[in-house]
């Protein structure tokens, strides 16, 4: 027994990474097989019929991808109170979302989000335009999974990047290709187990080392148990302040900009049809409700243990690099430097890192992205305990990017396909198509996960800002607004996705000049994460705007709208 205790506390993290990731990844691939789909309904929606709370736990899933689990955290990391915006718009997004938009499209009774808008709009332009934008919402969303996979094979199982996309690729593709919604949903139950697990751990092993408490919620709020008396946060503010930083409890965005942005979060969450078709997947619309109140408890254990999980890592970064020899940097130092997320530069030869808010004197570079999963090794916290973030991390990347995968093969498959090309198809030739789909649009996120157009996060608010700028307005005046016409919809979601398309181009892509790294261009200063804000008013207006100059829709259509907001469908919902 003392042997085998010897031999597991001698294992290495790579040695417990591939057990762990091993482990889990037999654990998806053998609920995938149990509970692959026969039919399209359980392909897209499995079968109608899951319960609350495995739709709760898959929804949460579902939702807390890789931004969340590996990015955020970092992103507060760096940016202290800015980053904020983060918590407060993909949190108050999905209260908005449970309580305006699912009971109301769950008893609509649709597949997808295009379904939704092709037959409230009484149109197949618009489902074109609705599948169109889901595809540029989903991919864009998957490019941030794929590059998390990346990054977490490249750094714990020390593999090239691009092979870790690979392998994330081929694990997604069997369990999302066999089971459809109806495998993913189950993954998913098991995955939200694992990563909930995983961020948990590493955040009390730390406040009980730093603070003494137990709670992480409570501990970063804390005081040091060094016998100091000083409480945490003051001391993070002095060492950011003396390394040229501003105070970490100091935000520096413009108002216009933390508004701009937790809104385009907040209505983009509303509008992600990954998580909205979550809602079709119950029985009855009481059960989507009461799936989101759960989900929503759910995402609250990991939202509100990310401020003090960045906190312990930003003060440990410091503490750990700053003004200290480099060869005496610790190996969890050297293994991320092999990855190029941490990079040292001695300017002036002394050996020493010098790490500093002055671009001019700085000599190290921290990629946001590698916070969460490095700040278990910065704690030197067990080897198990760091393979297990890794093991968490994919869990997260994996879970929504199969969700997103289901959304872009269920958008070619059936809306397009079934609904438009061939509406003869059959059901076995429609569950062929929505599986060839789910192929290619694995094959399309892996260049992206390979080619990503920015960090995790940002590339994932680049993906609520699609969506807010395109189906929000067209799915709140769809449910409540009866006259709201389809000809007024379709130019509201173009006008929308074109102006944060638009946006997003030139100023986070640099496609037009090169006035990419100047924020004075920005306009009303507000950044591209945010301009889905002012996409999405554009959209409202122009929708309603063209809505008064044509004809109002017909009148069985302004019947459904009015049916879907009647209480008594707590029942069953009708199809």
């Amino acid at each position: 027994m003392i042997n085998s205790l010897a031999l597991f506390a001698a294992m290495d993290v790579q040695t417990w990474t591939y057990i762990l990731v091993g482990i889990t990844f037999a654990l998806y691939i053998g609920i995938a097989i149990w509970s692959r789909a026969g039919s399209t309904k359980e392909f897209y929606v499995a079968g109608g019929g899951v319960s609350p709370l495995a739709n709760g736990m898959a929804t949460a899933a579902d939702w807390m991808s890789a931004a969340s689990f590996i990015s955020m955290a970092g992103i507060i990391s760096f940016a202290g109170y800015d980053g904020a915006v983060y918590l407060m718009g993909w949190t108050g997004g999905y209260v908005l979302l449970a309580l305006l938009l699912a009971p109301y499209l769950r008893k609509f009774g649709k597949f997808t989000v295009p379904d939704f808008i092709g037959d409230r709009y009484y149109s197949n332009t618009a489902r074109l335009v609705g599948v169109i934008c889901a595809l540029l919402v989903s991919f864009t969303y998957v490019a941030g999974q794929m590059r998390g996979v990346g990054l977490v094979f490249s750094r714990f199982l020390e593999v090239d990047i691009n092979t870790g996309v690979i392998i994330g690729m081929i694990i997604v593709l069997f369990y999302a290709v066999l089971g459809g919604m109806k495998g993913i949903t189950y993954t998913q139950v098991a995955q939200y187990c694992v990563l909930i697990f995983a961020f948990m751990v590493p955040a009390i092993f730390i406040s009980i080392q730093m603070t003494g408490n137990p709670i992480p919620q409570l501990g970063f709020g804390g005081k040091l148990n060094d016998g100091s008396g000083m409480y945490l946060l003051d001391k993070l503010d002095g060492l950011s302040t003396d390394l040229g930083f501003a105070e970490y409890t100091e935000g520096s965005k413009s108002l216009v900009d933390v508004f701009a942005i937790t809104l385009a979060l907040m209505v983009g969450t509303a509008g992600l049809p990954h998580v909205i078709v979550r809602f079709f997947t119950v029985k009855r619309v009481k059960d989507a409700r009461k799936s989101a109140g759960l989900a929503l408890l759910l995402i609250a254990i990991l939202y509100t243990t990310a401020p003090a999980v960045s906190v312990f890592a930003r003060t440990n970064l410091i503490e750990t690099v700053s003004n200290k020899p480099y060869l005496s940097m610790p190996e969890w130092f050297k293994k991320w430097e092999t990855t190029g997320l941490i990079t040292f530069e001695d300017k002036n030869k002394d050996g020493t890192i010098q790490y500093f808010a002055d671009k001019s004197k700085n000599e190290l570079v921290v990629d946001n992205d590698i916070m969460v999963l490095a700040n278990p090794e910065i704690a030197q916290l067990p080897n198990w305990v760091i393979a297990l973030v890794a093991a968490g991390s994919l869990a997260a990347a994996l879970s929504t990017a199969a969700g997103l995968l289901l959304v872009i093969s269920s958008s070619v498959s059936h809306d397009l396909i079934k609904k438009m090309i061939n509406p003869d198809i059959s059901e076995k030739g429609e569950l062929i198509a929505a599986r060839l789909s789910a192929v290619i649009a694995v094959c399309v996120a892996g260049y992206f996960g390979i080619n990503p157009p920015g960090f995790v996060a940002a590339t994932v608010a680049l993906a609520f800002g699609l969506a807010a700028a395109s189906f929000f307005p067209a799915i709140i005046l769809g449910i409540f607004y009866k006259r709201m016409n389809k000809e007024g919809a379709i130019a509201g979601m173009v006008v929308g996705i074109a102006s944060m398309l638009f946006y997003m181009m030139k100023y986070r892509l640099g496609w037009f000049d090169d006035t990419l790294p100047d924020k004075s261009n920005w306009w009303f200063g507000i950044s591209p994460e945010g301009f889905g804000t002012v996409a999405m008013i554009l959209n409202f207006v122009v929708s309603i705007v063209i809505m008064k100059f044509t004809p109002a829709p017909p009148e069985d259509v302004q019947d459904i709208v009015e049916n879907i907001r009647i209480p008594s469908g707590a029942g069953e919902a009708t199809h």
